[in-house]
């Protein structure tokens, strides 16, 4: 088995997967299996083999990696067996993320420029790293990662992301101009690195130090949960602030919406369309737009008055065209794909994600950071 395993992660990593934890799992599992003299994927072996996991979500991980050996293998010897799927009944719980207001990103952006030591480039180095990320929605590894030479004309070059792909980002007018700002005070750094955002030593910012200097941010903007049943804000949830934004954003027409989707996905970089979908349940304004039309759709599209009995209320549903406000209509052809599968195409991007602006704006007294909102 043990050779077989060695097919498999070979023929995958020449795909393009890495697959580290995967060749650990499979290593063991093919350990356990050699103890019990079996050569093929026994279902029974490899329930008592994921059981080991210490969690349910580890159980259900370590059982499906054996399943997409196993379908590997089968192709090749019919004696493997298929393990059942989702066998520990496990369900992935995405933590509720918090949605930042406009003034709680004011109050984020002005508590970073307070940062000391003063007369250092500490203090508009994090605040224009809150900026970017409220502005653009990336990750917070992506941000850090990014060189001067990734910025280029057509926006941010976001190189070997999470999936290990490569995206371009377009950035609004005032966005590019607060950034060329702070890069013009960034040069007074030195230093032989290029990264974007750099300490006052000019090496690269490093993750710790950036998740301690939020915390603290996050107390001097009063964002700190009062009691203990609120969990703490996220650098994270500045990315899904900037999805519900843009969802929020989408026009109407489910042709158009589904384009808006593709093109919010592509901004994000999501490997699946499925990621960029769970943003709809995440902030209750989502949801009421949701059944707001759900309900215009039901009653054909007429307005028309519910009254509801006892307290003499009424509700008026709004025509599907009234739900959302218009956007420009869509390219007749479909834009280019890279060999992902994601459109690539910056004029659909710019044409269909008109929520690609900044989201904050503080004044300094070197002038604003990404203003006009």
């Amino acid at each position: 088995m043990i050779a077989a395993v060695e097919r498999y992660l070979t023929l995958r990593r020449a795909a393009g997967f890495a697959l580290s934890n995967s060749g650990y799992l499979l290593a063991s599992f093919a350990r356990f299996a050699t103890e019990r003299h079996q050569d093929h994927v026994r279902a029974e072996t490899a329930i008592a083999w994921a059981t080991h996991g210490p969690s349910v979500a580890q159980r259900h991980e370590r059982l499906n990696t054996i399943c997409r050996f196993a379908r590997f293998a089968q192709l090749e010897d019919e004696r493997h067996e298929m393990p059942p799927a989702n066998y520990f009944g496990y369900r992935k719980n995405r933590r509720l993320p918090h949605i930042y207001t406009t003034e709680e990103i004011d109050r984020l952006i002005k508590a970073a420029l307070r940062l000391r030591p003063t007369g250092t480039m500490r203090a508009r180095t994090y605040a224009a790293l809150l900026c970017l990320l409220f502005a653009t929605g990336l990750r917070i590894s992506e941000a850090l990662r990014l060189q001067l030479a990734d910025i280029t004309a057509d926006g941010l070059l976001v190189r070997e992301t999470k999936f290990r792909k490569t995206r371009l980002v377009p950035l609004h007018d005032s966005a590019i101009a607060g950034l060329r700002q702070y890069l013009l005070a960034r040069r007074q750094i030195g230093g032989a690195d290029d990264h974007v955002f750099a300490d006052n030593d000019g090496k690269p910012l490093r993750y710790t130090n950036v998740q301690s200097t939020f915390l603290t941010l996050l107390k001097w903007a009063d964002l700190w949960p009062t009691t203990g049943h609120h969990r703490l804000p996220r650098l994270h949830d500045t990315r899904h602030t900037f999805a519900v934004k843009a969802l929020e954003a989408s026009p109407t027409g489910r042709a158009r919406i589904g384009q808006h989707m593709v093109a919010l996905a592509t901004y994000l970089g999501h490997v699946n369309i499925y990621a960029t979908y769970w943003y709809l349940d995440a902030a209750p304004e989502l949801l009421a737009d949701i059944a707001s039309v759900s309900e215009t759709f039901l009653c054909g599209g007429a307005q028309l008055k519910n009254q509801l009995t006892g307290d003499g209320r009424s509700w008026t549903y709004m025509r599907q065209s009234e739900a959302f406000p218009s956007h420009r209509s869509l390219p007749a052809r479909k834009p280019a794909t890279t060999a992902g599968g994601q459109p690539t195409h910056l004029r659909f991007l710019l044409l269909h994600l008109p929520i690609a602006v900044p989201v904050c704006g503080i004044e300094t007294e070197d002038g604003p950071f990404f203003p006009g909102r």
